[in-house]
């Protein structure tokens, strides 16, 4: 039980720093640019966990690496990209809250994890809890943005599985840098032909890109990845409503956005369902064997 109490602490540092990237994205990059925007987050943090792994794709990494870089990278970087410049950053991070029922029908699916009931349970609060804040929120949600961020967390889910199902025995830090450079590669070209010349960058959206590639973008998912492969994907998706968390409470003490009585009891449903859909406790084999009946 310690081991995945560290396992899920690991993961939570993933949605943590998600949550974070609206913000940062809405506040300080540049609006007109997301697909340049998209190939500056990856490409960077892909070269950078390939010095530290220093490996290489070898065999099927090839084309799974492509495969995993437009679903988990590329396309989802664009994606998000978009809603968080369309939606407030309340709205746009509770959305995604919404994946870990999509991780878990994929899982079921893919990698045969059938879905315990208490993670059902946790996840159908966390879905109440994003109705909440998403439906009363003070700002009308733009559609476009509300459909870029259901697209994103429907791609992203199924990568998130493929890569379960594919990492087993492979560096993680490798493989993550491998999807990232194959997301980002991929983006710039279609970046110069949608949008022309790459944004000029003024000092504070440096320092927002650096925070986004290095913490938002190359930590969150080396934990991100980490977490899938010692936790059931049920857990992983339950820890991932953290993210909606972070982005609420962001949003409203450094955004200045308002949080309504609805929103906060919310943000008590999405907590709630974390707690509930969390690994249950296992009992040593010891202390399995002093609690056998004896029999004659």
């Amino acid at each position: 039980m310690e081991a995945t109490l560290r396992w899920v602490l690991i993961t939570a540092i993933a949605p943590v720093a998600w949550g974070t990237n609206y913000y940062v994205t809405h506040a300080y990059l540049p609006a007109e640019t997301p697909l340049y925007g998209a190939a500056i987050r990856a490409l960077p943090a892909g070269l950078l966990l390939l010095a530290v792994s220093r490996r290489r794709p070898h065999g099927s990494w090839w084309w799974k690496a492509v495969v995993l870089g437009v679903l988990n990278m590329g396309g989802f970087f664009a994606l998000v990209y978009v809603a968080a410049q369309l939606l407030p950053t309340s709205t746009a991070s509770t959305i995604m809250a919404a994946s870990p029922v999509t991780m878990m029908l994929i899982a079921w699916a893919l990698v045969a994890e059938r879905p315990g009931l208490l993670p059902l349970l946790g996840a159908a609060a966390g879905i109440g809890g994003v109705c909440l804040m998403l439906l009363t929120g003070t700002v009308q949600a733009d559609v476009r943005g509300v459909l870029a961020s259901v697209a994103a967390l429907t791609m992203s889910s199924l990568g998130y599985i493929l890569t379960k199902r594919w990492g087993a025995g492979t560096d993680i830090l490798a493989s993550t840098s491998w999807q990232l450079i194959a997301g980002g590669l991929l983006l710039l070209p279609l970046a110069a032909v949608v949008e022309g010349a790459p944004p000029a960058l003024d000092g504070l959206a440096v320092l927002g890109f650096g925070y986004v590639t290095v913490v938002a973008t190359a930590l969150a998912f080396a934990a991100w990845f980490a977490g899938l492969r010692h936790l059931p994907a049920a857990t992983v998706g339950l820890v991932g409503l953290l993210n909606p968390v972070t982005g609420v409470l962001l949003g409203t003490v450094i955004a200045g956005e308002s949080l309504t009585l609805r929103q906060i009891c919310g943000l008590v449903l999405v907590l709630g369902g974390i707690l509930l859909g969390r690994p249950a406790a296992r009992r040593r084999p010891a202390e399995v064997r002093r609690t056998r009946p004896k029999t004659a």
